[in-house]
């Protein structure tokens, strides 16, 4: 029989499931040194938040199958490590998506009509009924930012009220807007029109600080933010500035830049904001959905080897994963890199294998490289789920095999295909395993992925790398490594530095204006790498 360690607490309920065919050991408050001596004993462990999976106690379970998390985020467990032992990452991804969607629901409420101040004014001993004169929600417009499950739902919770919704997800087409009946925004428009922000998207380079000085100068007068996704979204200090100003009448937040947030300018505002401690997953419900959701999906692959909810790889045959070797990252990362240097929404992906590896299993390349494009705009993108959300979002997908090569023994080709234009991105393995990007569009490069680089398409002209250097020196921005490829002398040219620090809205834009250039990108492998 199966051993199998609980970590954290989780309800009577999910436990039982467990006992039923596993042995169970229970200690919710093990600490972390017992749990590094202990865990060579078990075949499973499941944890929610405050246990610490690190590397040294993944490769200290030498007996280890599955780590289940209860709940979404897995940010405690080391993904990587566990990868590299074989051992499968499981998490429950959709058992507080009501909690979630009905709290940011409840905090546009308590916003409009300022429930929380006269709550707290009644109880000291006051009637102000004047003060409290709130907004009605009906015929308002409400805006959301991602359009995942929580999203969705609060954009139907909003329609049902008699709102206006209009949604902004760079992977939902018009045609899947106007089933949920919503109307697909830009930004701009968004800024532009929204009396409700409420903000569902993940924390990625793109949407980090995304709410910020800029943006906020841009959004109607007036204007109500709800942010019940990630914290880093929103600059703070800009988001106070802009509701001391009154351009903003006030923001309803339960998650922070840092939590808990001491410190936070916006603790000063008093009944400008609404702050509640990350509670969207805080309801009986769902503690109980994803306690027996996991102690199911642990039970399940312990049984038979299937995982409903896998984080890693596990989704492939490890013979093939094993067999490809780091052709997986390659894909991966040209999946995002070609997605990021598109102009426009993405409608296809293309995955060519090449020369040696037609007689391989390759259908692992394929999910690799559309978990990369996916995951620039939608969270929660696993390799097992990518080819369900790209079919959700009215992607299509298509693979092929080529006996030719461009040159190496063994490419991959792989092509993002949008509304306006396609970016096609070619790669191999060198001998040492190194993985070389060879190829963009039909420009000849030699680019070794770096986690953090600028892409610029610009004119071949004399000067153009001084004048990037200088700005990426102004801002002290290293330069780790540099890749040119150009076609013709004075034509189009592609250039590529690889960067040892983020590169920040304001500098990319400075790069972007320069006479000459093109277009210029940051994309970063961070999460790859």
């Amino acid at each position: 029989m199966y051993r199998l360690l609980i970590a954290d607490d989780i309800s009577e309920e999910g436990r039982k499931i467990l006992t039923e065919s596993l042995e169970v050991v229970y200690q919710p408050e093990i600490s972390a040194q017992e749990l590094l001596v202990s865990i060579d004993k078990y075949d499973a462990l499941l944890v929610r938040s405050r246990t610490k999976v690190t590397a040294e106690v993944i490769r200290a379970g030498k007996k280890l199958k599955v780590i289940g998390r209860a709940g979404v985020g897995v940010d405690n467990i080391d993904i990587n490590v566990a990868t590299e032992c074989g051992i499968v990452v499981l998490n429950s991804p959709e058992g507080n998506t009501a909690s979630a969607a009905e709290l940011a629901v409840a905090l546009m409420m308590s916003l409009a009509r300022d429930i929380p101040m006269a709550d707290r004014s009644v109880k000291s001993g006051a009637w102000e009924r004047k003060k409290f004169i709130g907004s009605e929600l009906f015929n308002k417009t409400m805006a959301v930012l991602g359009m995942g499950k929580v999203g969705s739902r609060v954009a139907n919770a909003a329609a049902a009220l008699g709102m206006k919704v209009m949604v902004y997800d760079p992977f939902v087409t018009a045609e899947r807007a106007a089933e949920l009946k919503v109307q697909k925004a830009s930004l701009e428009e968004i800024w532009a029109k929204a009396d409700f922000i409420s903000i569902h998207a993940p924390n990625t380079p793109e949407t980090n600080k995304l709410i910020n000085k800029n943006t906020l100068a841009k959004m109607k007068q007036g204007v109500r933010l709800i942010n019940a996704a990630r914290g880093s979204i929103i600059d703070e200090n800009d988001l106070c500035a802009a509701i001391e100003s009154g351009h903003v009448a006030g923001a309803a937040l339960d998650v922070f830049e840092n939590e808990p947030p001491t410190g936070s300018p916006l603790l000063k505002l008093n009944d400008k904001v609404i702050m509640t401690p990350h509670l969207g997953a805080s309801t009986q419900e769902a503690q109980f959905n994803v306690a027996m959701d996991l102690a199911e999906q642990i039970r399940d692959f312990l049984a038979t080897g299937i995982a409903r909810s896998p984080v890693n790889l596990p989704s492939m045959k490890p013979e093939a994963v094993r067999e490809l070797g780091k052709y997986i990252w390659l894909t991966e990362a040209m999946g995002r890199i070609a997605c990021e240097l598109s102009d426009g929404q993405a409608s296809q992906l293309e995955v060519i294998a090449k020369g040696n590896l037609v007689n391989k299993d390759t259908s692992p390349l394929v999910v690799s490289a559309l978990r990369g494009m996916l995951s620039t705009g939608i969270s929660g993108v696993t390799y097992v789920n990518a080819h369900l959300v790209a079919k959700e979002h009215g992607i299509q997908v298509r693979s092929s095999k080529d006996e030719q090569t461009d040159q190496f023994q063994g490419e991959v080709n792989v092509t993002v295909i949008t509304e306006n234009n396609k970016l096609s991105l070619t790669g191999t393995l060198l001998t040492h395993d190194a993985p070389l990007i060879t190829k963009i569009n039909a420009h000849p490069i030699n680019l070794y992925p770096a986690k953090m680089m600028l892409f610029t398409s610009h004119t071949d002209q004399p000067g153009m790398i001084a004048k990037i250097a200088t700005i990426l020196s102004q801002h002290d921005i290293n330069i780790s490594n540099m890749s040119l490829a150009r076609l013709a002398v004075r034509e189009d040219a592609v250039m590529v530095m690889g960067l040892d620090d983020k590169l920040s809205s304001t500098v990319l834009t400075q790069i972007d204006n320069l006479p000459g250039i093109i277009k210029a990108h940051f994309v970063s492998l961070e999460s790859l790498v």
